[in-house]
């Protein structure tokens, strides 16, 4: 019996044993397949798998476009950046090698600051930025002394830099990183994700951004676990942005800026026929490179609070009452409604009186009777009361609308504003009260709620000039500008305003009269050269309402008031008169009498832009052609 239970537990052992083997195999087979399964029929996707852990694509910056003016002057350009980084891994003490560092350049509380706090939050080998922008000087003694600073890297790279400095500041703008608005507001761009990436923030930077801003390169590196570039395997460079050459002549530009000094004040001068803006200057400006490397707070609260407003660009955005520069539109308002002739005639005995209200000429005791040409000459208030309420302000609206007035005209900046023509409805609208014949008198000599851009006033005198087209101003030159936005077809030249010549005539006669007549309110500051002889308006806005107490106690003089009171001088011309090449404006903030202050100015820029002549004068590629063709015609 016990042999019996003895082959029966070796039977039961031997099952056993056999299912466990076999469940074994059966195992083996499984773990046998999935590793045929992963190492053989999917080794291609985790080969791949494991090299994207291995390698990265980063993006690399590109170039930024140069910006430059009409010849080819560089405006707007990049230099090389020198600067500092830090590596924490590779020092003991980041602290004491701030200190060594400090002892060669300063380094600011801030700054440290900051790297000490990035040091603390980022990996030991990311490079933390320390100082930028440094001069040679500074950076070679860093270099000298980089073996007694360890962990720190001498870096070159490229920034924005802008040589005119103040001077194109408002037209031409700045860069800026790029903020948390920015990557929520611009079209989706990798680019804006890189560190230190700058986008344009204002001016021509900001409007031709993307066109200035090129095409990012990518750079593959090979990288450990940690994240850590161990060595870059292959570079491919973006394409770099594309150059803007501007309308701007620079040399003209630095003149117009001299010539208006300290005031707070604006000039456009633009071609009368192309409507290129030849110069665009609002003081005070500000240094845009400061905006670039990072303006301190101390700097930002001194431009901010400055009475002048040294960032605000006048010329597109500040908006003033024209005064008797609007005088020319209500004329030809008056004369193609066919309400006067240019042969009518008021009696102006130095007011004029509406109701019981008295309308006051600035010409205390009056001039007399004169015609349109005459009025236009003298400045006569008297004499625009009465012809625009004949004439009614919607006409006067719809004219002026015509010269570009009251609407924004599409120059390539951002921030331009429209000014205002009102009419009658717009009051009742806006305001809900009645148009009152008084408004029409007041909006008669630029005053009332009429406003305009001295953009909007130059455009204005370039149509006059021009015979009546509707010259629209650029910045840009018109194949880049078709170029940027896409469009092949070339721009159509400007189309009538439909104005008549008779009605132009009359009007262009009164403003040479101004600057060449006997009792011309601009005749002091005319041009007497043969060829070159201006006609313009001058215009003396009021910033506040001279009350009846003053009138009769004796108005003080500009000199005499304080700045804010002072009344906005403006003036408006062009040149030659026979042949009309360029249009100006200028305004003069709180500048007192626009004959004395604004007119020279104007007369002055012209004369100028007449010198230099920026329209007929070559680029620079062309005389290098044509003195090679020269060379080539004289070698054969």
């Amino acid at each position: 019996m016990s042999s019996a239970r003895d082959k029966e537990k070796s039977r039961l052992f031997t099952r056993r044993a056999l299912i466990l083997a076999g469940g074994q195999a059966a195992l083996m087979s499984v773990l046998a397949g999935r590793l045929y399964y992963l190492q053989v029929l999917q080794s291609d996707e985790y080969a791949t798998m494991a090299n994207e852990n291995r390698m990265n694509i980063r993006l690399l910056a590109p170039l930024r476009g140069q910006v430059l003016d009409r010849f080819g002057k560089e405006i707007a350009s990049n230099r090389q950046n020198y600067r500092v980084v830090l590596i924490r891994e590779q020092t003991k003490s980041v602290e004491q090698t701030l200190d060594r560092l400090s002892d060669l350049v300063p380094v600011s509380d801030a700054d440290r600051e900051r790297v000490l706090k990035e040091a603390r939050r980022k990996r030991g080998f990311v490079p933390i930025p320390v100082m930028e922008n440094l001069t040679w000087e500074e950076f070679s003694r860093i270099n000298v002394h980089s073996p007694e600073l360890p962990g720190i890297q001498l870096d070159v790279g490229e920034t924005r830099h802008y040589p005119y400095g103040p001077l194109f500041a408002h037209t031409v703008g700045y860069v800026g990183s790029v903020s948390e608005r920015d990557l929520k507001t611009l079209e989706p761009d990798p680019l804006l994700e890189l560190p230190g990436f700058k986008i344009g923030k204002n001016g021509i930077e900001k409007y031709y951004d993307l066109s200035l801003r090129g095409k990012a390169g990518t750079s593959r590196v090979e990288a450990n676990a940690y994240g850590r570039v161990i060595r870059e395997l292959s570079r491919q460079e973006g394409n770099p942005g594309n150059d803007l050459e501007l309308t701007i002549d620079a040399e003209l530009q630095q003149y117009a800026a001299q010539r208006m000094g300290e005031e707070s004040a604006a000039a456009v001068i633009m071609d009368v026929h192309t409507g290129d803006i030849l110069s665009m200057v609002s003081v005070p400006s500000f240094d845009p490179n400061s905006f670039t490397t990072g303006i301190s707070v101390k700097d930002w609260r001194a431009l901010q609070s400055n009475p002048k407003h040294p960032l605000n660009n006048k010329a597109v955005a500040g908006q003033y009452p024209p005064g008797s520069t609007f005088k020319m539109v209500v004329a030809l308002a008056a004369l193609e409604a066919g309400v006067i002739t240019p042969d009518y005639t008021t009696y102006c005995a130095g007011h004029t009186m509406l109701g019981r209200h008295k309308f006051h000429c600035w010409k205390r005791g009056g001039h007399g009777k004169l015609n349109l040409r005459q009025s236009i000459e003298q400045s006569c208030d008297v004499y625009f009361y009465d012809i625009a309420r004949k004439v009614g302000m919607d006409k006067i609206a719809e004219m002026a609308n015509r010269f570009g007035l009251g609407q924004k005209l599409g120059l390539d900046l951002y921030g331009e504003k429209a000014g205002l023509i009102p009419t009658t409805d717009w009051k009742q609208a806006v305001r809900g009260e009645r148009w009152q014949v008084g408004d029409t008198y007041n909006a008669g000599i630029g005053q009332g709620y009429v406003l305009s851009t001295p953009l909007q006033l130059a455009v204005m005198t370039a149509r006059l000039a021009n015979g009546g087209k509707a010259v629209t101003p650029r910045l840009v030159k018109q194949e880049l500008q078709n170029l940027v936005k896409g469009d092949a077809e070339q721009a159509e030249p400007p189309k009538d305003i439909g104005v008549s010549k008779a009605a132009l005539k009359a009007v262009l006669d009164g403003m040479f009269d101004v600057m060449n007549g006997e009792k011309g309110t601009g005749r002091g500051s005319r041009i007497d050269v043969e060829g070159w002889e201006v006609a313009g308006k001058s215009g003396t806005a009021q910033v506040r309402r001279i009350s009846k107490k003053e009138r009769l106690t004796g108005v003080l003089k500009s000199e005499e008031k304080p700045w804010e009171y002072r009344d906005h001088a403006l003036f408006v011309a062009f040149a030659p008169y026979d042949n009309p090449r360029y249009a100006v404006s200028v305004i003069v903030e709180h500048g007192g009498s626009a004959s004395k202050v604004a007119a020279p100015i104007a007369s002055d820029l012209l004369k100028e832009a007449l010198r230099l002549d920026p329209v007929r004068r070559k680029h620079k590629k062309d005389e290098i052609s044509d003195k090679q063709q020269r060379e080539d015609e004289r070698d054969a």
